[in-house]
C-alpha cells in the first residue's frame, strides 16, 4: 500500500455506483487463508495473453495503423466516507476474513470513543477509504478527533477490515507517543500483507507504545454487525470458515508479535 494523501471532502453515505462496483467484484472467487494459490505471473495463461496482444499489435503495424497512446486517466479527488451505519453488503464483503480475494482494496474502520468523565457521551461511527490515496486510520484523528484535549482520557476501539499498513502504523505510533492519555485497541478482520518485514515491524512498534492488537473473533463480527450496520434487526450469520480463519490469522499475529 502506497503512502496516501488526505482530503477534506466528506460524504455521509455510499453511492450506488460504488455498490455496483463492489457487487461485480464479489462475483469473483474468494480464497481462504489456507489456500496459498496466487494468480500466476509467469504462467501459461499470461504468456498466451501476451502473445495474442503482440499478434494484434504486429497486425496493426503491418496494416499501417497508428495505435493511439492512451491518455492518463485522472481519478476524482480522494473522498473519505463517514457515517453512523454502513450498508450490510459492504460489511459482509469488506470484513470477510479471507486473504487472497478481489476487490478488498480499501479500509473500513468502525470506531468507539470514550472520552472519560466530563465528555459528551460515546462517539460511534465508521470511516471508509474511497480511493487508494487515503488512510482511514489517519482520517480518524483528523476528522473524528480533530480537537485533541490533553485533559481528557481517550479510550478508542477500532474494528477494521484489515490491519494497518506500514506507513499508517508509523503515524499511529507517533500519535500514541505524543498523546499519553490515548489508549487504542485495534481488532482486525484480516492481516494486511503480514509477510512483509516493514508491516511486521509496524505492528510490533504499535504494541511497544501500548496499542492493543487482536484479530476479530466471530463474536466481534456479530457485535460490529449489530452496532455499525444497517441490519434492520436481522441477526448476523457467520460465513463458512469464519472461526477457522480467525484462528489462522490470530496465530500469524502471535508469531509476529512474539
Amino acid at each position: 500500500m502506497a503512502d496516501k494523501k488526505t482530503s477534506s471532502s466528506v460524504s455521509s453515505r455510499p453511492t450506488v455506483k460504488r455498490k455496483e462496483r463492489a457487487e461485480n467484484q464479489v462475483k469473483k472467487e474468494d480464497k481462504t487463508p489456507k489456500e496459498e494459490e496466487k494468480p500466476a505471473v509467469n504462467g501459461k495463461n499470461v504468456a498466451v495473453e501476451n502473445s495474442e496482444a503482440a499478434a494484434v499489435s504486429n497486425g496493426a503495424a503491418a496494416n499501417g495503423e497508428n495505435a493511439e497512446k492512451p491518455e492518463p486517466m485522472e481519478l476524482p479527488p480522494f473522498e473519505t466516507i463517514t457515517g453512523d451505519r454502513m450498508d450490510p453488503f459492504f460489511f459482509k464483503f469488506q470484513f470477510k476474513n479471507v486473504e487472497y480475494s478481489s476487490g478488498r482494496n480499501k479500509t473500513f474502520l468502525c470506531y468507539l470513543v470514550d472520552q472519560g468523565p466530563g465528555a459528551d457521551g460515546l462517539l460511534r461511527g465508521y470511516i471508509e477509504d474511497e480511493h487508494s490515496g487515503g488512510h482511514a486510520e489517519e482520517a480518524f484523528f483528523q476528522q473524528i478527533l480533530p480537537n485533541y484535549d490533553p485533559a481528557l482520557k481517550y479510550t478508542i476501539t477500532w474494528y477494521v477490515s484489515s490491519s494497518p499498513c506500514a506507513a499508517c502504523a508509523d503515524k499511529l505510533v507517533e500519535i500514541l507517543k505524543s498523546r499519553k492519555n490515548v489508549r487504542l485497541a485495534i481488532f482486525s478482520a484480516r492481516l494486511f500483507e503480514w509477510e512483509e518485514p516493514e508491516i511486521q515491524a509496524g505492528l510490533k512498534a504499535l504494541v511497544v507504545v501500548g496499542c492493543k492488537l487482536r484479530m476479530m473473533k466471530p463474536l466481534d463480527f456479530s457485535y460490529t454487525w449489530d452496532t455499525f450496520v444497517e441490519s434492520d434487526e436481522q441477526q448476523f450469520t457467520p460465513w463458512e470458515d469464519c472461526q477457522e480463519n480467525y484462528e489462522y490469522y490470530q496465530e500469524k499475529l502471535a508469531d509476529i508479535l512474539q
